[in-house]
């Protein structure tokens, strides 16, 4: 009876993962592009100020991490900041806004200063109203151009990928404006 048992018992354990395997569902799937063929790409060219106020009344940007107190670091090592930043038309904040700059930084270098920085430019104003643009990568903040790829986007710039170049336009005791330039490469939605 046990060598019966035995016997069935393999059967049966690959009876119940094959049925296993049928209920279960894919992992993934395949769908058609919603666009035939290769898709035309279009390049887009804009450029705005980005203003990073870390004081006064109305900070743009707040700390809300910072390194132990054991850390001697002359980068200032692990300082995490959250920031909503105006984005503007020119150099001066009462400029006209074109967006927000929202996201995160955080000091991630021990010996240079440099900044990991991940942030969703938001356009609330002009042709890209409702679009947003991805930002990811190094600052290296003393450099006088700095370039971070373009990660992704939505609406005007969905499948998008390109690069920011950031020069710092005016930096004052805890403010800093930088003017940035987005070049970008994104399909065109049908």
């Amino acid at each position: 009876m046990a060598s019966i048992l035995l016997l069935l018992l393999p059967l049966f354990s690959v009876l119940l993962f094959t049925a296993t395997i049928t209920e279960s569902e894919t992992f993934s799937t395949t769908v058609k592009a919603p666009y035939p063929g290769n898709k035309p790409e279009k390049l887009t060219h804009i450029h705005f100020y980005f203003h990073d106020i870390v004081s006064g009344d109305k900070p743009t940007a707040v700390a809300v991490a910072r390194g132990t107190k054991r850390n001697s670091s002359a980068t200032f090592l692990g300082v995490v900041a959250v920031a909503d930043d105006p984005l503007t038309v020119g150099p001066e904040i009462t400029s006209g806004e074109v967006g927000r700059a929202q996201g995160v930084y955080a000091t991630a270098d021990q010996k240079k200063s440099g900044l990991l920085m991940t942030f969703n430019l938001v356009f609330t104003m002009g042709e890209f109203s409702g679009s947003t643009v991805a930002m990811y990568g190094r600052n290296p903040i003393w450099s006088k151009v700095r370039e971070m790829p373009f990660i992704g986007g939505t609406g005007a710039f969905r499948f998008g990928s390109g690069y920011a170049q950031a020069k710092t336009f005016r930096s004052i005791l805890l403010m800093k404006m930088l003017w940035l330039s987005i070049m970008s490469m994104f399909g065109i939605s049908f």
